[in-house]
C-alpha cells in the first residue's frame, strides 16, 4: 500500500476546480445583486399574490447556473428581504403561478 502526500494548496486548488465544475462555487456580490434584482422583478409579485411571509425559493429563475442555489426570504411590510443564499444539491423548483 502506498500513500501520496499532497500540499494543502494543491488540495485547495483541486477542490476549487471541482466546485466550479459542479456549480458549487460561492456567489460573488455581482451574482447576488443580479439574482436579487430578478427576485424583485419576477418573484416578489408572485409571493405577494400567494400572501407569502417567510420561505425559500430556488434561484433557477436567474438561470441554469443558479439552479442549485436557494434564497431564504422574509416579508417586511409589502416588500420582501433576502435573508440568505444557500447551496443545495437537491434543490428543485416549482411554478409559482398556482
Amino acid at each position: 500500500m502506498s500513500f501520496q502526500l499532497f500540499s494543502s494548496e494543491w488540495l485547495f486548488k483541486m477542490n476549487d476546480k471541482k466546485d466550479k465544475i459542479l456549480g458549487r462555487s460561492e456567489l460573488d456580490d455581482q451574482d447576488k445583486a443580479s439574482i436579487a434584482e430578478l427576485f424583485d422583478e419576477e418573484i416578489v409579485p408572485r409571493l405577494r399574490d400567494l400572501h407569502a411571509r417567510i420561505g425559500t425559493v430556488s434561484c433557477d429563475f436567474a438561470g441554469e447556473e443558479y439552479k442549485n442555489w436557494i434564497i431564504r426570504f422574509k416579508s417586511r411590510g409589502g416588500d420582501f428581504d433576502i435573508v440568505d443564499f444557500e447551496y443545495d444539491e437537491e434543490a428543485c423548483s416549482f411554478d409559482l403561478d398556482l
